[in-house]
């Protein structure tokens, strides 16, 4: 509320989080993370398909805000916008990093493809972990997988997934530790077998 009374919105909000950023408060960078890191996170990652480098391109893109937070103008965008556009651009140069170096760097023959990538049982492994974390989220009712789903694949808040379902902020919590507990369940009894 400012002191009028008057909701203060999440644009101006922003806009205030910006000025302190540029006047040096590190506060306000840690609340603009706050506020936008899951989404930032789930843009990344939906670019880049690797938790590792989503992380690191998300850290990149908060340490531009901080040290680029002059050059944005409100004028033209909202603080949102201009953020995902910086994790876009670094998400795709970390993309393209990425595959630069995997062209240059292939691996000659079996043993060096053992080397760079790890043991092949390992490797089955992951895979056969991944498909278990995939069948745990099939297993779950659907409202709770697709709460599950934008928490941790989209990287949506808590409050972003209630006003998306239009449910309240409770159900939302409800749904995603029940679903939660429920893949843990199940995940336990694939260990087990």
């Amino acid at each position: 509320m400012d002191e009028n009374g008057a909701r203060i919105t999440s644009g101006a909000e922003d806009s205030v989080l910006l000025r302190a950023i540029q006047q040096g408060d590190q506060d306000a960078v840690a609340g603009l993370y706050d506020r936008y890191s899951g989404i930032a996170y789930g843009l990344a990652f939906r670019i880049t398909n690797d938790v590792t480098l989503a992380e690191d391109v998300v850290q990149d893109a908060f340490l531009s805000v901080w040290r680029q937070a002059a050059r944005f103008d409100p004028g033209r965008g909202q603080v949102r916008s201009w953020l995902l556009t910086i994790v876009h651009h670094k998400a795709v140069d970390a993309v393209r990093r990425r595959a630069g170096r995997s062209e240059r760097a292939l691996p000659e023959g079996p043993e060096e493809f053992i080397a760079t990538r790890g043991r092949p049982e390992e490797l089955a492994e992951g895979a056969s972990d991944a498909e278990a974390v995939r069948a745990a989220v099939m297993r779950i009712p659907a409202d709770q997988r697709r709460t599950v789903e934008m928490a941790y694949f989209e990287g949506m808040t808590h409050v972003e997934i209630a006003e998306r379902m239009g449910v309240p902020l409770g159900t939302v919590k409800s749904r995603l530790r029940i679903g939660l507990e429920k893949m843990r369940d199940y995940l336990r009894l694939k260990v087990l077998e």
